[in-house]
């Protein structure tokens, strides 16, 4: 080629690329790709005489201008261009966000930990919620009390669960906007007669809330959180197992080697919920001819510490929980490791939202911190029952208008956790349609089982809004769905506060391990649920 070029120098660009094209031997694989690129090229007028001189390029400019590698570069370069104009692609956020957003990440999440290792329970989440919510001027709403715009507000609801909310400029009428989330976890709560004695050693009967993989609470360290009603009326607060020095508790499990016949159980069956017994304790009552003589010790011991007999079990609410701490996961510390972040990441994020609006937002805000949503929502603590409905009509009261009004035009973040892509069980998501770590807040437009049985099906006008609202305000954010479809699947609290003619839909922090006493969640996600739900109610 550098040949046949030398013999003409001062051939214009166009015929130096005819005679190139003429020259170069169809039977070689190079030469055919060439030539259609040359063709393109000439096509497509790149280079023509009137702009450029006959002696503004030599050989050699030619021959670095006509390599396929230059057309395939310039190809390639236009269709990243279409398809990042095209395409939807899931943004890491460890790559998009700021270094500023960045620390302000890791500062909340220190936060977030601190709060989640003192509300275990939904009981301390409520009174811990409550604190924050007065430290930031909110007062606690009586029906009939009359509001103005920037009023700040709480509802204590059984001390289970608690409503936020700050009145907004706009006319209540107008609707609300609503971010709803849960604050129970999946536990083992103590039986009414849970204590009893057997072998010499001490042991409570428990019942297990919500879905839970039983074997998975075997043979780790536990701890006792809860109240006790006793008979003459007072309440005794019971926290043991958190505090370095205090003693925690165990489910235990069989050694390997005598476990032949448990091995033959499926695995859900490997820890039965009858054998999930609580070891409290193996030292006797110092008597002779006492029978029972551990359960009596430890009757005793309680009895000493707390003022209780064992008849006031029967009035008692305990619940045994993990005793780890949150933790940094990773060697970069990209994750916070704790029990009880379903759904309790979400409405730390949901609550801190509302404590951060320093101003009196468009809408009035509402945050909904439930209980119950792990049994279904039931009993008049869960959003099965009306005291949202309730808390909004009394609102609307107060400006006049009707509660159905008020909720026909309201929205709602419904969040709870969704599924995070396991890449060592990643088979059970269908990885176009699933949520990854790092990659921003969950927004699901539906949940429930096999053919969207149980869900809330959000609008598409209401999900293009929420898009919308989050791209504004650099929210990083995905999308995902709970699982492939046929396999499993599972519901929130969506489904029920759209029962109130509430616009609602899923938005949440994406897990691992969900159910688990040690659940995963990234701090960026994290950081930006938080994010989501500020400016959804801040405008």
């Amino acid at each position: 080629m550098s040949l046949l070029l030398k013999s003409i120098p001062n051939a214009s660009f166009g015929l130096q690329n005819k005679i190139l094209l003429s020259s170069l031997s169809t039977k070689n694989p190079l030469n055919n790709a060439l030539c259609s690129k040359l063709k393109t090229y000439n096509s497509l007028h790149l280079a023509t005489e009137s702009s450029l001189s006959r002696n503004s390029l030599n050989k050699n400019d030619i021959l670095n201008n006509l390599t396929p590698q230059r057309f395939m570069t310039t190809k390639k370069s236009e269709a990243n261009q279409l398809k990042e104009k095209l395409f939807y692609k899931r943004k890491n956020a460890g790559l998009s966000m700021k270094e500023e957003d960045m620390k302000k990440s890791n500062e909340y999440n220190e936060d977030y930990k601190q709060f989640l290792s003192q509300s275990k329970i939904e009981r301390e989440f409520a009174a811990n919620a409550i604190a924050r919510a007065k430290a930031k001027g909110f007062k606690e709403y009586t029906p009939g009390m009359g509001l103005k715009p920037g009023d700040k507000i709480y509802v204590n609801n059984r001390n289970k669960a608690v409503i936020l909310a700050i009145i907004g400029q706009e006319p209540v009428k107008e609707g609300v906007h609503i971010c709803a989330s849960h604050i129970d976890s999946p536990r083992l709560d103590l039986k009414q007669v849970p204590l009893y004695e057997d072998n010499e050693i001490a042991l409570f009967k428990t019942h297990y809330y919500g879905g839970i993989r039983k074997y998975q609470w075997a043979v780790i360290p536990l701890a006792l959180h809860g109240v006790v009603y006793r008979k003459d009326g007072s309440v005794i607060p019971v926290k043991i197992g958190e505090d370095e020095n205090d003693p925690v508790f165990i489910v235990t499990d069989l050694l390997p080697h005598l476990s032949q016949e448990q091995n033959k159980r499926s695995l859900p069956e490997g820890i039965k919920g009858e054998e999930l017994n609580v070891v409290v304790g193996s030292l006797p009552f110092r008597d002779d001819d006492a029978s029972e003589k551990v359960k009596l010790n430890i009757v005793k011991t309680l009895n000493e510490k707390y003022g209780i007999i064992e008849e006031d079990f029967l009035s008692a609410e305990l619940e045994v929980v993990p005793a780890f701490k949150p933790k940094d996961v990773g060697l970069d510390r990209s994750f916070v490791g704790a029990y009880g972040q379903d759904d309790k990441v979400c409405s730390f994020a949901c609550l801190r939202a509302i404590l951060d609006i320093d101003h009196t937002p468009q809408k009035t805000a509402v945050v909904c911190l439930a209980d119950k949503e792990e049994i279904g929502s039931e009993g008049n603590t869960g959003l099965r029952s009306s005291f949202l409905k309730y808390f909004v009509h009394d609102i609307a009261e107060e400006f006049g208008c009707k509660g159905r009004h008020v909720l026909s035009k309201s929205e709602c973040l419904s969040a709870d956790v969704t599924v995070a892509v396991d890449p060592t069980f990643s088979d059970v998501t269908e990885k176009r349609n699933a949520c990854y770590m790092n990659c921003g807040v969950g927004i699901c437009k539906y949940t429930g089982a096999r053919g969207k049985s149980g869900s809330n099906d959000a609008h598409a006008e209401f999900v293009g809004r929420i898009r919308t609202l989050m791209d504004k305000h650099g929210v990083v954010w995905q999308t995902g769905e709970l699982g492939r479809v046929d396999l499993g699947g599972g519901g929130t609290v969506a489904a029920f506060v759209a029962d109130l003619d509430v616009n609602t839909i899923d938005v949440g922090v994406p897990i691992l391990c969900m159910h688990a006493p040690f659940e995963l969640s990234s701090k960026l996600d994290n950081y930006n649920a938080y994010r989501c739900y500020n400016v959804f109610m801040s405008e």
